[in-house]
């Protein structure tokens, strides 16, 4: 603690990312949920032309060239698309936009553990509902009154995904407060409420680019709602910062989101590494969750999740392990490529079998 904090550093408790290794330590680094394949050939020609004298130039304010990308790839107005650096910008500026300490908001007790830092430090009352014993969602929960309503779909880190007509559900119990759909992983087997927007003034679907379109190191991400959210965004987003996103992230952007059959391949390629992962653990024992992500998360009855997270480190594979209550049993696995799987199993093999 420091003497200059004022008091709201000093109470924050800010958001733990997974280990990132690091320079010249090698891992097997499946716990960040990164895309294991490299982005869209697109994008590095797309970066590798705009790397010239107009970067002494600012940006184009409004990512113009990224939104317009972006409404293309899934039928929407520009006017219905906002953009900023990685979504995790984009839920911070839409907790300060739309939600206040008077109503409080409703949030999973197992989620993303951004959202409650975000209500923490934006000052935004706020409720968690826990998940079923299972981990599914328990609907009717989030049908009562509330300030508003966040979910990740799927979920993080279980990797569950809730069906369309529930978040139907949710947005008619709510016509009068913001409810944010969080969809970084529906590329891999979830439905987006996107094609709500025309009907739901009250959505706001937040997507990301760094896992399905392998740019996390570019930190670009998306929201999609009706005009008058999206001008909520950018009232916020030009009070503090009104270059929020570099030219070399809008080309990038624009590029992996043109480039379709790129991001079908991998993702495909993801999910049928997924399966294969969720047969070769549950053979072993492991209870696995149903997953619509690019990520697994798993348990076993006889070995202590925390045992199989310090031995895979040893033998330089990282997954997350989350030292809390209700999940301390369980890890999250990232999917990566099939030969990284491989030796994963191989490993988790050479546990059990010790």
């Amino acid at each position: 603690m420091s003497r200059f904090w004022n008091a709201k550093t000093t109470e924050t408790k800010p958001y733990t990312p997974g280990e990132q290794p690091s320079a010249g330590v090698k891992y097997i680094k499946i716990n960040t949920n990164e895309n294991p394949y490299p982005p869209s050939p697109k994008v590095y020609e797309a970066i590798n032309n705009s790397c010239n004298e107009e970067l002494r130039l600012y940006p184009n304010p409004e990512g113009l060239e990224a939104r317009t990308a972006f409404a293309s790839a899934n039928n929407l107005d520009v006017n219905q698309v906002f953009v900023g650096n990685g979504s995790d910008e984009v839920l911070a500026m839409a907790f300060m936009a739309f939600y206040d300490n008077l109503n409080p908001i409703m949030i999973l007790d197992i989620s993303y553990s951004f959202y409650p830092v975000y209500c923490k430090r934006l000052d935004v009352a706020y409720n968690t509902i826990p998940v079923n014993n299972d981990f599914t969602i328990n609907v009717d929960r989030f049908l009562e009154p509330s300030g508003g309503v966040v979910i990740a779909n799927p979920n993080a880190p279980t990797s569950i995904a809730i069906c369309l007509d529930d978040i139907k559900s949710i947005l008619e119990a709510h016509p009068n407060n913001v409810v944010i759909i969080d969809e970084a992983y529906i590329d891999f087997g979830g439905e987006s409420a996107i094609p709500l927007i025309a009907e739901y003034e009250n959505l706001l679907v937040v997507q990301t680019l760094s896992k399905s379109r392998s740019l996390a190191g570019m930190r670009i991400g998306f929201a999609a709602g009706n005009p008058q959210l999206i001008e909520g965004l950018d009232r916020v987003k030009n009070s503090f910062n009104s270059y929020t996103i570099d030219r070399l992230a809008i080309v990038a952007a624009k590029a992996a989101l043109e480039d379709t059959e790129h991001f079908t391949n991998n993702v495909n390629k993801i999910i049928k590494t997924r399966e294969y992962v969720v047969d070769e653990l549950k053979s072993l024992g492991f209870g696995v969750l149903d997953s619509k992500a690019n990520f697994i998360f798993i348990t076993h009855s006889k070995f202590v999740a925390k045992d199989i997270f310090m031995y895979l480190k040893t033998k330089g594979i990282l997954v997350r392990y989350f030292d809390l209550p209700r999940v301390s049993d369980y890890l999250r696995v990232t999917i990566g490529t099939d030969y990284e799987m491989c030796i994963f199993i191989e490993k988790i093999k050479k546990f059990i079998e010790v």
